[in-house]
């Protein structure tokens, strides 16, 4: 291991490196805001030294936001932030982190770029000029043999898991005191996700401190001493995760029922609302659809012969736990990744040998959990590249001289951005750059350049992802718009069970890469299996609902 540390620097010798005690954190009436826009209302929570803590609750619900603002990432507009009886309401991340708070971000917490012998040289900046700096990052690096074997590798060539777990080694190797975990197992398989908790339970048996924010009840529940439910910036409930069992309420009605089990019942779907949803529910040829569709990850089995069909104008929502197969299955579809067996047809041809980049000319959309915009461009001109597939005229010279046909193109082009920004309510974000919006926005624009593609098929990942509770309430009416302004047809993962039963035709749930239940989403919600899937057979037992 000393030949792997050569050459990475760690310092000169200083003040010394031990394992770190876990921190008592402390948050009494935690307001934030973003943009004038609040999304936490008054928070308290407690997390006592050496626990583990799980916060859940859905998409937007203000899990993450609480967590910046206890790392320094957000500041607060209102309560106190203490740890350890220090005051940190107004720190920043760098005085946080000198502390002892370590966050592990939601996604992938590594640079594609660098090896992962320098992630370690990253990761290590807090003990620069400790003695036993060397000594924590070999701990680290023995403790996640895995990472060891890929040591010279660029982070961004390692799989899902294997990115998770350096984020775990490097988090590890800085010597928290707090380890905050957003995410973790986000779009990882089963068997992936027992390991990575095993990690959590051997970082929190040193000493440290967790606090983990996760979707999957089923996973807090068996990680967590304590856990806190969050929903619209406030907190629902907290207590030992042994009571929360005992809370059929909250869970069905924060993970399935949603909204509507609270009296704010979402839109009804029993009629048709626009041309599209009337051709839907009468038979028409399907604009999408998957044969027997397989595929494996050095021999675990991410799809196992998945069939479905998407018909012209409908919304089909994709649901079901962390590691289903969801966006494996968005990969195949839009040609990112190749099926191990299965057929996929489109527009009623058959395309499941076509590139990605054929497909989308054949009216496949996209978009991604990550909002994949250009930081560096106004929302305008990334509304045009959205509408690059339509350019009549595509030469350089051209364009270089200005001849009536480029700027024929670029006048229409012009048109179809005022038409999108006016569709999708973008006026006052037209000439910002994408990297100054808040993550709302940035899904709108993501959603406007896939509208502007004009697909016959939309594919939309998680468009609520990381957005405010309040910019969830809005999604909902704009993707029925959308749908009603284009009549395309969209294929929709979401975890936000309001969102998604409110704007779907039909649903189709998934656990381990099969479907365990299609139809209604009122009858797929209410299916055993796929409350089962999503809660965890052990609480339906109690509620005479046989898993």
């Amino acid at each position: 291991m000393t030949a792997l540390l050569d050459g990475v620097g760690w310092g000169a010798a200083g003040g010394s490196v031990s394992a770190a005690d876990g921190g008592n954190l402390t948050c009494r009436g935690v307001d934030v805001a973003y943009e004038g826009v609040q999304v936490l209302f008054g928070v308290d929570l407690e997390v006592r030294a050496g626990e583990i803590v799980a916060l859940l609750g859905t998409n937007g619900a203000g899990k993450s936001t609480l967590l910046r603002a206890v790392s320094g990432l957000v500041d607060p507009v209102a309560g106190s932030i203490e740890f350890d009886g220090v005051d940190i309401t107004h720190a920043d991340a760098l005085h946080t982190s000198r502390m002892g708070i370590v966050q592990l971000p939601g996604g992938r917490a590594v640079f594609p770029t660098l090896t992962v012998a320098e992630h370690f040289g990253a990761s290590a900046w807090l003990l620069r000029g400790m003695t036993g700096a060397a000594e924590r990052i070999e701990a680290a690096v023995e403790r996640f043999p895995r990472i060891k074997e890929r040591w010279n590798q660029l982070g961004g060539n390692l799989s899902g898991g294997e990115q998770q777990q350096l984020g775990l080694a490097m988090a590890f190797a800085a010597n928290p005191r707090l380890l905050i975990i957003d995410e973790l197992t986000l779009g990882l398989s089963p068997n992936i996700v027992d390991q990575l908790l095993e990690m959590v339970r051997a970082i929190n048996s040193s000493g440290c401190t967790v606090v983990i924010v996760e979707q999957s009840v089923n996973t807090a529940l068996n990680l967590a001493d304590r856990a806190y439910f969050m929903e619209k910036g406030e907190v629902r409930f907290s207590g030992p995760t042994k009571q929360l069992l005992e809370r059929k309420d909250i869970l069905r009605s924060v993970f399935l029922e949603g909204a509507a089990s609270r009296g704010d019942k979402p839109p009804s779907r029993t009629e048709p609302r626009t041309r599209g949803a009337q051709r839907a529910a009468t038979w028409a040829p399907a604009v999408l659809r998957v044969d027997g569709l397989r595929k494996s990850f050095g021999g675990v089995s991410a799809v196992g012969g998945v069939t479905f069909e998407v018909l012209p104008g409908e919304i089909l929502g994709l649901i079901g736990p962390n590691g289903a197969g969801k966006t494996t299955i968005f990969d195949l579809i839009s040609g990112l990744l190749k099926p191990d067996a299965g057929d996929i047809w489109l527009g009623g041809r058959r395309v499941t040998a076509w590139s990605s980049h054929r497909r989308s000319r054949a009216g496949l959309g996209r978009s991604f959990q990550d909002a994949r915009l250009f930081p560096s461009l106004t929302v305008a001109e990334c509304l045009a590249i959205g509408l690059e597939r339509h350019l009549e005229t595509r030469d350089h010279l051209a364009a270089l001289l200005a001849l009536p046909a480029i700027q024929r193109s670029e006048e229409d082009v012009a048109y179809a951005v005022d038409d999108l920004v006016e569709l999708m309510g973008l006026s006052a974000f037209r000439d910002k750059f994408v990297s100054e919006l808040s993550t709302g926005s940035r899904r709108i624009v993501d959603l406007a350049m896939a509208i502007g593609h004009e697909p016959d098929v939309l594919l939309l990942d998680e468009p609520s992802s990381g957005i405010a509770q309040r910019e969830t309430e809005a999604l909902a009416p704009l993707l029925r718009r959308i749908q009603d302004e284009t009549g395309c047809a969209m294929l929709v993962i979401e975890h936000d069970m309001p969102l998604i039963t409110s704007v779907s035709d039909r649903m189709l749930a998934l656990e381990l890469g099969q479907v365990i239940a299609i139809g209604p989403p009122k009858d797929v919600i209410n299916d055993p299996r796929v409350v089962t899937s999503y809660l965890g057979g052990e609480i339906h037992v109690r509620e005479g609902v046989s898993a």
